[in-house]
């Protein structure tokens, strides 16, 4: 029987794995399991995404994009918001529990042979990251579908994902996160990053920094692949805010796409959108061949992209937006500015502990400014989430002032004391941005009755 509880019976057998923060650095697992379930893998194109920030938004634009043009398509991304099943998506939507219920099912004897072998060589058995990524090729596969387009977990070269081989390799912008991991400098980032880029592929890459930006290049070059960097030979040409969203104007690789309705806001997005139309030129054409733009048009303009800058309730307006790094929180703050009109901001405020905490709320105060009345800092259910006391004692410590501070363990309460302080301005122009980490994000949206994706 395939109902909701056979899902959430799965995801709870998923979770008695080591978690998603718990990534091993190996790939040798998933090749074996690749091997042992006749290669999935390499069952359809990859178009394979890596990159710090944008992975998510720019994968479903891409995805957006395959569809338009008649193929059909997977998308794996991560994390979920409301329900494992989002992470693998079939034509735009997440698998259907019996889907889902069934391929697991399929592949879970297969999976413990890799696991035996594991425990015999004294490694830790296939994690929550590793199963999930092998249930997303075989469901790609079982479909099947004409290409699949893939975010990467973490970093590149031993990222799950990585047992697959993308025909297009697009790396969204690189700054710092997960440094205790990755390395302290976006070089020594890029490098892991760089790991997607494979011979017979083809690189598209945002706008990097300058020591990122070389790293990739030399990668392109040893496995001699074409590159093409925004900024360059790509990127956008114009954008002008509109209700809703923007109407920006790329140039692509091989074509000009005048306005073109995108329904996200932010300057990010933009070069979200151009990244995307790069890397559909280079998939589909070569990078040689002009897409038609009216398709174009009709794709970027069903663009959805839950709990980035996503505006869940309106008086008071309520925005919820994953950011969870320092720059992911300063291109956000950036857009808020630009096309919300909004003269007072009541921030609810969650981290996680492997995240850079101080660094998050020292951009939260210098990005926002003083849009940002009052702050509430709370925690997500998450085991990892850093105490609400601890995020507010750090703000003290960065200057936020007493007065501007307040502390809610419970994520409803925290909400609610921040509705009613956005409700008291008087002119009806106050709004609550619940940020900081996407688990905090995802409840949001639960509490507040927002369940699609």
């Amino acid at each position: 029987m395939t109902d909701e509880f056979s899902v959430e019976s799965v995801y709870a057998e998923l979770l008695g794995r080591a978690p998603e923060n718990k990534m091993e650095p190996r790939l040798a697992p998933l090749f074996r399991a690749m091997e042992i379930l006749g290669e999935p893998n390499k069952a359809f194109p990859i178009i394979h995404i890596t990159g710090t920030n944008g992975k998510t938004s720019t994968a479903r634009m891409i995805e957006a994009g395959l569809r338009a043009h008649g193929l059909s398509t997977g998308r794996y991304t991560s994390p979920h918001l409301s329900k494992v099943t989002e992470r693998i998506s079939i034509d735009g939507s997440p698998v259907p529990d019996d889907t889902f219920v069934r391929i697991w099912d399929e592949i879970r004897p297969y999976l413990e042979i890799v696991d035996k072998e594991l425990v015999a060589e004294g490694q830790p058995r296939l994690t929550y990251f590793e199963c999930l990524t092998i249930l997303g090729f075989a469901v790609f596969a079982d479909q099947p579908v004409n290409v699949a387009v893939m975010e990467v977990g973490l970093g590149g070269i031993t990222d799950a994902t990585n047992v697959g081989d993308g025909q297009v390799a697009v790396v969204t912008p690189i700054s710092l996160d997960h440094t205790d991991l990755l390395g302290d400098t976006t070089e020594d980032i890029a490098y892991e990053k760089a790991g997607i880029i494979k011979p017979g592929g083809f690189l598209v890459s945002a706008a990097q920094p300058v020591d990122a930006a070389q790293v990739l290049l030399e990668k392109a070059k040893e496995v001699q692949v074409p590159f093409r960097f925004e900024g360059v030979e790509f990127g956008v040409a114009s954008r002008t805010v509109a209700v809703g969203g923007q109407v920006v104007t790329i140039q692509g690789l091989a074509g000009r796409y005048e306005d073109l309705l995108l329904p996200l806001h932010g300057a990010h997005q933009a070069e979200n959108a151009a990244v995307a139309v790069a890397a559909l030129e280079a998939f589909l054409g070569g990078g040689e061949k002009e897409l038609d733009a009216e398709i174009l048009q009709e794709a970027f303009a069903s663009v959805t992209s839950p709990g980035r800058l996503e505006v869940v309730r309106t008086a008071p307006t309520i925005i919820v937006d994953a950011a969870h790094n320092p720059e992911g929180i300063r291109v956000s703050a950036e857009a808020i500015h630009e096309a919300f009109t909004l003269t007072k901001l009541v921030v609810v405020v969650g981290v996680l502990k492997e995240k850079d905490a101080e660094e998050i709320l020292r951009q939260l105060k210098e990005s926002l400014g003083d849009l940002a009345a009052e702050y509430c800092f709370t925690q997500s259910n998450s085991p990892r989430a850093v105490p609400a006391e601890d995020l507010e004692e750090l703000a003290l410590d960065l200057g936020f002032g007493e007065d501007n501070v307040h502390v809610a363990a419970q994520l409803d309460d925290a909400l609610e004391w921040a509705v009613e302080r956005a409700e008291s301005n008087d002119d009806l122009s106050g709004g609550v941005l619940v940020t900081g980490s996407i688990t905090l994000v995802a409840e949001a949206r639960i509490l507040l009755g927002k369940t699609e994706v």
